[in-house]
């Protein structure tokens, strides 16, 4: 098999324009193959000495596709090592700017070939760039061709640093809601975690405060998509959905009133209205395929919570049972249940049938929330400062005392 050795003075760009050249125009015969080679390489000649660096990078990386089923992956990550390095060459930041969308549109648009290869010369590609934006321009392609080439698994490590990439890329507020749908799609995709899925599409919805009615009926869908992510995920009973004006414009959306209906049952009602919702709305939830059993015992856990915000901290066990609508027997079962998810804390008096919460987690923390939150510490801040006061001025009264009894001494 052929290899990428130079073994001559000749630049290291036109001689992978020679060897990829060379391979692809193989089979035509002598004649035709060294007609098309002469041609390729005069052309990437002109392009080198006027400059044309994008035309050249073009030229090259066209060349180098056609071979990608012929070269060994050694061969490959160094023919496109010499390409990719053609973005250090243009001055002009637009020039870079359309070098790194063509070189990683380019890498990318074959995800089924060799995908993990790819991958590894679009993060290469990353990593020659300076400029924030362009290095943005080649991850966005290296999203979508890990998920189409099914090899996310490369991708994940990137995730947990998207807050510093985000810093670092500064983006307008389109390019931040492609970034968190295309996440988004990918958790969802590999359904592995819900609640990255609803993490990142949040996001995606927050991406869209403040803007006007037109511009809040692109995410209608997505603001569907996030509910029922919400109801189907086990381990989230805590979110702010409702907060979000993407989400309150479903309220009175013919098509998807009756799923904003279902979000505001499991983040402000009890189980006795999802039942009631339920009646009327089976078709609806197993058209989204959510399992009545699971929406079932996800509702009791928010029941409970909704007990533990209701009753002053103490909740009978005849209160639990009707609220759960379950036998007197299953009443510590779910209350564990619920301290397991880190629901509540709480101590079970069974002598007398109650619980008594010391904490509980709210279902919807919005500017009610925070209201309440910012008279708590005010009220701390004011017992701490009481209680400041009265230990500097038992401190004065005691060294008073200490200096009277010295000169009753003397």
């Amino acid at each position: 098999m052929t290899t990428v050795v130079p073994t001559s003075e000749e630049d290291p760009v036109l001689y992978v324009v020679r060897f990829t050249a060379e391979m692809s125009w193989a089979e035509a015969g002598p004649e035709v193959a060294e007609q098309q080679v002469s041609s390729l390489c005069l052309e990437a000649q002109e392009c080198m000495v006027a400059g044309r660096w994008l035309d050249l990078a073009s030229l090259m990386v066209t060349s180098a596709d056609l071979v990608f089923s012929k070269a060994s992956d050694k061969d490959l990550e160094s023919i496109f090592t010499i390409i990719c390095n053609l973005v250090k060459k243009p001055e002009s930041l637009d020039e870079l700017l359309e070098m790194a969308k063509l070189l990683s549109t380019k890498i990318a648009q074959q995800p089924n070939d060799k995908p993990a290869l790819r991958l590894k010369i679009l993060f290469n590609l990353y990593n020659l760039l300076e400029n924030p934006y362009s290095r943005f321009i080649v991850y966005k392609n290296a999203l979508k061709l890990a998920k189409e080439g099914k090899v996310i698994e490369h991708i994940f490590p990137s995730f947990r640093k998207i807050d510093s990439l985000l810093k670092e890329w500064d983006l307008g507020v389109q390019d931040q809601r492609e970034l968190f749908l295309a996440i988004s799609n990918i958790f969802k995709e590999h359904k592995s975690s819900p609640k990255e899925t609803l993490k990142f599409l949040t996001k995606y919805l927050a991406a869209f405060s403040g803007e006007d009615s037109h511009v809040l009926e692109e995410a209608k869908e997505e603001a569907a998509r996030a509910i029922i992510e919400f109801v189907k995920a086990p381990d989230v009973f805590q979110h702010d959905l409702l907060e979000m004006p993407a989400v309150a414009q479903l309220e009175k959306d013919n098509k998807y009133a009756s799923v904003y209906q279902l979000l505001k049952i499991f983040q402000t009602q009890r189980l006795d209205a999802y039942l009631d919702f339920y009646t009327t709305n089976s078709a609806l939830l197993q058209s989204y395929g959510l399992v009545h059993e699971e929406c079932i015992a996800k509702m009791r856990l928010m029941s409970i919570v909704d007990l533990a915000s209701n009753e002053s901290g103490r909740i009978p066990y005849s209160s639990i049972k009707d609220t759960l609508q379950i036998e007197a027997d299953e009443v510590e079962t779910w209350v564990v249940k619920a301290i397991t998810a880190k629901l509540i804390d709480c101590k079970m008096d069974q002598m007398n049938q109650v619980i008594r919460v010391s904490r509980y987690t709210e279902r919807v923390f919005g500017h009610h929330q925070w209201q309440a939150l910012r008279e708590k510490l005010a009220t701390w801040r004011g017992n701490i400062a009481n209680v400041i006061t009265t230990i500097q001025a038992n401190k004065v009264t005691e060294e008073g005392t200490q200096a009277l009894q010295g000169l009753a001494i003397r």
